[in-house]
């Protein structure tokens, strides 16, 4: 089972074009494909455990990108409100989501302008969104509060030290369910365009696979075998990988995965 966030999920490709999909082809194993666009790191490790109960995977991978260690700290992105973790005494507490009653005017603003949206076609859809997105993100970040667009509920940094203790739920799941967890890093196109912007993403995402392996979690960082490409920018779409991408994270994977899980390959 694969969860995360868009780059899980397959944002910008067909169904079959995702890396979970052409994992599954690969290895001949079924695969679930569990991401769902817009994740942070706390929703994606809830939604591991939810699935889980369910579904009792053999292996989970957990997909992540710096960018879910921030959104870790929002109680509301996209004009969403989502649940999120308080740091209590050492130990994660966990909070539901809410609707702040502030933000009432401007998500009905928002309702009427996604009925819009999902009139057009779903590239148009896509796009449209996308500049929304970048509008809105342009905003200084008190006045993407006061919009309900984006509410901060945590101060920047904090949504390394929550994953942290995130990888530790994800040990503990794998202690008592025997389900082999993989902690797998994703990366956006601007790693490789901006090397002041790479080395943060970086030494984020090193951390959070520097607490799995330590955790005794195996860990995949898909950033190597992208950086041997000439030019691995060229291997998504928009913001998120394409085809040829997904198929190259896949590969990797079905390579990696067997002696991880100490099998044959």
């Amino acid at each position: 089972m694969a969860v995360g966030d868009s780059y899980t999920y397959g944002e910008e490709v067909n169904d079959d074009q995702t890396w979970p999909a052409y994992l599954q082809r690969l290895t001949g194993r079924r695969v679930l494909n569990g991401g769902v666009t817009g994740y942070g790191f706390d929703q994606t490790v809830l939604r591991a455990e939810q699935l889980a109960d369910r579904l009792s995977p053999s292996t989970i991978i957990v997909s992540f990108i710096e960018d879910n260690l921030r959104r870790a700290e929002m109680g509301t992105l996209w004009w969403r409100d989502k649940p999120w973790f308080a740091i209590e005494g050492g130990q994660l507490a966990y909070k539901p989501a809410g609707e702040p009653s502030w933000a009432k005017l401007p998500r009905r603003f928002h309702s009427y302008l996604g009925h819009w949206f999902h009139k057009l076609p779903p590239p148009q859809r896509a796009r449209a969104q996308l500049v929304e997105n970048k509008f809105v993100e342009a905003l200084p970040s008190r006045l993407q509060h006061l919009l309900g667009y984006c509410v901060r509920v945590h101060p920047v940094g904090a949504g390394l030290e929550i994953a942290k203790l995130l990888i530790r739920r994800l040990a503990e799941l794998q202690r008592t369910r025997g389900i082999k967890v993989v902690v797998m890093a994703q990366h956006p196109p601007v790693i490789w365009l901006n090397q002041s912007e790479a080395r943060r993403l970086r030494r984020a995402t090193q951390c959070v696979l520097d607490c799995a392996a330590a955790s005794g979690l195996a860990t995949i960082d898909t950033y190597s075998r992208l950086a041997v490409e000439p030019a691995p920018h060229r291997h998504y779409a928009h913001t998120h990988m394409n085809a040829r991408g997904n198929s190259m994270i896949a590969s990797l994977v079905a390579a990696t995965l067997p002696a991880l899980l100490g099998e044959t390959p």
